[in-house]
């Protein structure tokens, strides 16, 4: 799917051709048994890091990259165009967790994490929600009590992207008391590690798709946290959250917009292979204009989205138009997956073509990092938002 209409610097393409080279060497080959057998391959983390694609975003003093959003999405499209599971591995420990410390934490917070998070030797993660709290994400439960300097939190978290296998992850848990609730204003932000007395992996869920991404329910059973692990205020967690979220709603849509792409590269090149009626598919209206549809879709998708990270980088409150891109990225990844299976026809249908696999892990780029229906919220809201 062509770049052509964007004028990336010089930074950028080189950037974009590790980021391409890398997953067509190290993860293209693998994925499909991968997949398969829903396995993570704790390798890859460190040669993300060796690479600096877990640091994008952190600035040069802590070891990151310090590119800017774009040159960022850019690096994770192609990450997602061949495996959606690094892409969100990625995304999510380039968003939340690494942005959070860095924006919100102590001194000695960013010291004692960002680097070695940089360089890919501690992974990212991020739990908030719950069982009960899925996108009514400030009704957790999860209670943090304070105990001296330290805190004990009690409760279940759901959902955690790599959560069975991160070394870093910020845990929201309410600090009020359940006497007294305080809605969003009552949760703390909590850098939790798995070595903590009280943190236990819980169910690994088996998934739809992103099978060799870790999906796990984490279990804290009265877990002791050290006080210099809250994370800035002891109210303010959830908002600092909300504040991280437009960077992993962009991460998302990127991802997205790498399984479409992928689809329609995929479904583009058999359309001119496969032959009917003595005629290749290509040559059909019906098939021209799904591939036309999917096309106009993957690139109007792509130039929201950088549209978005430019005004973002510029200062711009851009929480509209983050939801704009997550909501339009999520729709053209399920779409395109979709016309892509009708097109492969019953190939489409089985896991010897890949389009069956980029189906699957679209479905929940619809899901995550926010609903369709919170994102069409979160847009209507912003239209009146300053009356």
């Amino acid at each position: 799917m062509s770049w052509s209409l964007f004028d990336l610097t010089e930074e950028q393409r080189e950037i974009q051709n590790v980021a391409r080279e890398f997953a067509q060497r190290e993860i293209a080959p693998f994925i499909a048994q991968w997949d398969e057998e829903a396995r993570f391959e704790p390798s890859i983390v460190k040669k993300l890091g060796e690479l600096g694609f877990l640091g994008m975003l952190l600035p040069d003093e802590y070891e990151g990259l310090g590119v800017d959003t774009s040159t960022y999405l850019i690096a994770l499209e192609e990450i997602a165009a061949v495996d959606a599971s690094t892409a969100v591995l990625m995304s999510v420990h380039n968003s939340l967790p690494t942005q959070m410390i860095l924006k919100f934490g102590s001194t000695a917070q960013r010291d004692r994490f960002l680097r070695p998070m940089a360089r890919g030797e501690l992974l990212g993660a991020f739990a908030l929600s719950e069982p009960e709290a899925g996108s009514d994400a400030a009704s957790l439960t999860t209670q943090a009590v304070r105990d001296g300097d330290d805190w004990i939190l009690s409760g279940t978290k759901s959902w955690v992207t790599s959560g069975s296998h991160a070394d870093v992850i910020i845990a929201m848990a309410r600090t009020d008391t359940r006497q007294e609730r305080k809605g969003a204003r009552g949760i703390g932000a909590f850098i939790v590690t798995p070595d903590l007395t009280g943190f236990n992996v819980g169910k690994k869920e088996d998934k739809l798709g992103l099978r060799s991404s870790p999906t796990v329910q984490l279990n804290f059973d009265s877990m002791r946290v050290p006080g210099a692990n809250l994370l800035g205020e002891p109210h303010l967690g959830f908002v600092y959250a909300m504040k991280s979220l437009d960077s992993g709603r962009l991460g998302i849509a990127a991802q997205a917009i790498g399984i479409a792409r992928a689809a329609t590269d995929a479904a583009t090149a058999y359309a001119a292979e496969r032959r009917q009626f003595d005629a290749a598919l290509r040559d059909f209206q019906a098939i021209q204009f799904k591939l036309a549809d999917m096309t106009l879709r993957v690139n109007a998708s792509r130039a929201l989205l950088h549209l978005t990270a430019n005004a973002r980088d510029r200062g711009v409150n851009v929480k509209q138009a983050c939801s704009m891109s997550k909501l339009m990225a999520s729709e053209t990844a399920m779409f395109c997956t979709n016309q892509a299976v009708q097109i492969f026809g019953g190939y489409g249908y089985v896991k010897d073509y890949p389009v069956e696999r980029y189906f699957r892990d679209a479905k929940v780029t619809e899901i995550y990092e926010g609903t369709s229906e919170i994102q069409r919220i979160v847009i209507a809201r912003e239209l009146y938002a300053h009356d």
